[in-house]
């Protein structure tokens, strides 16, 4: 991004697997699948907590299970609710959608607007974390940094970024628009509807799961690296990866 530094407003859709009383009944066979990635994605709110902190910014999250609503998809979508949830009638499922995502996007959408009214600009740091495998299939990168390549801000940063990490995190693989594409739907994609590429920067950062579901300091010391990397990448001097 150019000119006057940026509001930041850090988002986490999926921080928690909780299901609210009144559905629970619904949940009854699905413990395992709400402790698993399916359900919520682990160390994300970690992550979103310490760039929020790390930044000054406004920290919008969510600790209800993306099983009962997935606050990352569009309304329509098929994964929008799980199997049990999509069972129910349309007025059940319409008192979920004003009961918990509606209020969710309004305050997403409000802490936004509010950064672009006070400095002009925003980037929106939206926190994930993905599975090591899905579908039998291996995911191959450690951090993956999703955007909509165009919209030039957003590819720039994201640039820089992955410079930064790379230089400070050599051994990890650090990829972009991985293991998801940047630009399909999403909280980012549903608010670059709404907003300028001149006032809006939305960027997805998602963690592999493996570095956060082990022990010690590892998890940590990565998140520290990644808030490093990206004050690095927004001063414009993120130091050249090692060949």
């Amino acid at each position: 991004m150019t000119g006057p530094a940026p509001g930041v407003v850090v988002t986490c859709e999926h921080g928690g697997n909780h299901i609210p009383a009144l559905y629970r009944a619904l949940f009854g066979d699905l413990q395992a699948a709400l402790a698993s990635h399916r359900g919520f994605d682990p160390g994300a709110l970690e992550m979103a907590e310490d760039l929020a902190r790390a930044f000054g910014a406004p920290l919008v999250s969510s600790t209800v299970s993306r099983l009962l609503v997935d606050l990352n998809r569009s309304v329509g979508h098929p994964r929008l609710h799980a199997g049990p949830v999509r069972s129910l009638g349309e007025g059940q499922k319409a008192e979920i959608l004003a009961r918990f995502y509606r209020p969710y996007r309004s305050r997403a959408e409000q802490a936004i607007r509010t950064a672009i009214a006070e400095h002009g600009a925003v980037l929106h740091l939206s926190s994930h974390s993905f599975t090591p495998e899905l579908d039998g299939k291996r995911r191959t990168a450690d951090i993956g940094l999703l955007y909509d390549p165009r919209r030039p801000g957003e590819a720039a940063l994201c640039e820089r970024w992955k410079t930064a990490l790379g230089a400070r995190l050599p051994a990890l693989n650090i990829r972009r628009n991985y293991p998801y594409a940047g630009k399909g739907d999403g909280l980012t994609a549903w608010l670059r509807q709404r907003l300028s590429p001149e006032s809006y920067v939305g960027v997805e950062l998602e963690v592999n799961q493996q570095h956060i579901l082990g022990t010690g300091s590892h998890w940590p010391a990565l998140r520290e690296a990644i808030v490093t990397a990206l004050r690095d990448a927004l001063a414009g001097d993120a130091p050249p990866a090692p060949r």
